[in-house]
């Protein structure tokens, strides 16, 4: 007779520190693996194309009800699914609820968990804390981009928007490219850019770090710029920040986990557009009314945008799997500017949230909750 019970762990986010959440190299090894599966087509997303970001509830303006809550920034929540195949072998979820005003009680904007569960009987497996999991998974694909994309001993670094984002993302470009020696930070307030130089002193690789007045500066023979600005997604895209190509040092990588413009003629003809998972972009783009970039501001979305015009083609824009396969150079010709968009992806999610269930369970760290022993119902 088989055994009905069900127990899962359960991780709080200090068990998550203890299981090694905010190893940037290993979180940065794990997304490289993660990509390498993605590029040969072992994972699902949602939606019908299995690629879905996810599935998101947004508030109307004027609710129709009293407790019904209203739009505002960042307002929504969003349960993002898939599973991963390859050795992660993983079924699971991120779920959020997100709200601008949560900073006014000292909470993150965005509250993260993520569930694992058993790909066979969907029987979960570890729910556990996930701000910082989703933090560090979001700066390892930038690691991953830069040890392929980025120009080969780099030096300089331009940061422009100095939050948390832009820190997970040195962390992960001190581990892909050690060369680095050289910061130059723009930011909007003190309290972020004090906070980001403070953080790049645990890195005594750099040698300089530099806070300058204008995105310009920051760019300035930059061999990778960062793009970490928050933007409300929605706001159209003239609210995004915009870079000339004239700022933008020959053979640069321009990382963008964070909305940002170029000139349409700059991105159609002369840089080398990268992205994570076409299908991804796919469907944001069918998704959204065109231009689906002024809705969701990473730069990808543009290169549909794009395409829509006819003024690239379905071949002009390159998936980081293939760079990483060595299916296609990272570049077509010495001195191309590469555009790298980072989007974000569930399976992101699953893959370092499994390493650090499976860290967890060799450690005996956080709490086993039962679900039954036997289903009232089956």
């Amino acid at each position: 007779m088989s055994d009905t019970k069900i127990d899962f762990l359960y991780l709080n986010e200090e068990d998550t520190l203890k299981a090694g959440v905010t190893d940037m190299n290993g979180c940065v090894d794990c997304m490289e693996e993660m990509f390498k599966v993605l590029g040969r087509g072992d994972y699902k997303m949602a939606g019908q194309n299995g690629n879905s970001h996810g599935a998101m509830v947004t508030f109307p303006e004027n609710p129709p009800f009293p407790t019904m809550p209203k739009n505002g920034p960042d307002r929504r929540f969003m349960a993002m699914p898939a599973y991963l195949g390859g050795d992660f072998d993983i079924a699971g979820m991120k779920w959020y609820g997100s709200n601008a005003e949560n900073r006014k009680e000292g909470l993150p904007r965005s509250i993260l968990m993520v569930m694992l569960n058993d790909k066979d009987t969907g029987a979960p497996l570890c729910l556990m804390s996930a701000n910082l999991l989703s933090a560090y998974r979001t700066g390892a694909v930038p690691g991953v981009g830069a040890k392929y994309l980025a120009p080969k001993n780099s030096k300089v670094l331009g940061i422009i928007g100095p939050g948390v984002m832009s820190k997970t993302c040195l962390a992960s470009l001190v581990y892909a490219c050690p060369t680095l020696d050289t910061i130059q930070i723009k930011g909007r307030g003190r309290a972020s850019i004090d906070s980001f130089v403070a953080f790049a002193s645990n890195y005594p690789q750099f040698k300089k770090v530099t806070v300058v007045d204008t995105m310009e500066q920051a760019c300035e023979d930059a061999d990778i710029v960062v793009m970490g600005t928050s933007s409300t997604m929605g706001s159209g895209s003239c609210d995004y920040p915009f870079l000339e190509e004239k700022w933008l040092k020959p053979g640069m990588l321009l990382s963008a986990p964070a909305c940002v413009r170029v000139d349409d003629e700059f991105l159609a003809k002369r840089a080398r557009k990268v992205l994570e998972n076409y299908g991804l972009y796919e469907c944001w783009a069918e998704d959204y009314a065109y231009p689906a970039f002024a809705s969701v501001g990473i730069i990808g979305v543009r290169y549909f945008d794009l395409m829509h015009d006819g003024l690239i083609k379905r071949e002009d824009i390159i998936e980081l799997s293939d760079v990483i396969d060595g299916k296609v150079p990272a570049r077509e010709y010495d001195g191309q500017i590469v555009i790298n968009s980072v989007g974000g992806m569930p399976v992101e999610d699953l893959a370092w949230g499994k390493a650090v269930w499976q860290n967890a369970l060799k450690l005996g760290l956080g709490v086993n909750l039962n679900l039954w022993d036997a289903p009232a119902l089956a």
